[in-house]
């Protein structure tokens, strides 16, 4: 079996999954960045497929680009942050990789799911 890998983000501050928020993928290579996909979150906060799927999952660097001010923005709600980058290594590609994000305006945490 192929490993993948998903996100869900939710809206600490509003209590809510962060629906409509735009996450891009790189690969990263020594000082190279090269972008693989952008998605957008659901209703529910997750994007609606893989945001690396099996037929593409393999060992490396790669680092998720998680719009957090643009998302604030289109509610109105002040924000400190803008993009979030959050690095992370793939060292077995028959895993799931989860990626969750907690974000409020003025922070975030992140940890490794399942």
């Amino acid at each position: 079996m192929s490993g993948f890998l998903t996100t869900h983000v939710l809206d600490t501050g509003s209590g809510v999954p962060a629906a409509g928020m735009q996450i891009d993928l790189y690969r990263l290579e020594g000082v190279a960045r090269t972008h693989i996909v952008g998605m957008v979150t659901n209703a529910d906060g997750r994007t609606n497929s893989p945001i690396l799927p099996a037929t593409d999952f393999a060992v490396g660097r790669y680092e998720l680009v998680f719009q957090a001010g643009a998302y604030f923005g289109r509610a109105e709600t002040p924000s400190f942050l803008d993009e979030i980058p959050l690095r992370f290594g793939i060292n077995d590609a028959s895993a799931h990789y989860h990626v969750p994000l907690l974000v409020s305006p003025f922070s975030y945490s992140t940890y490794r799911g399942s």
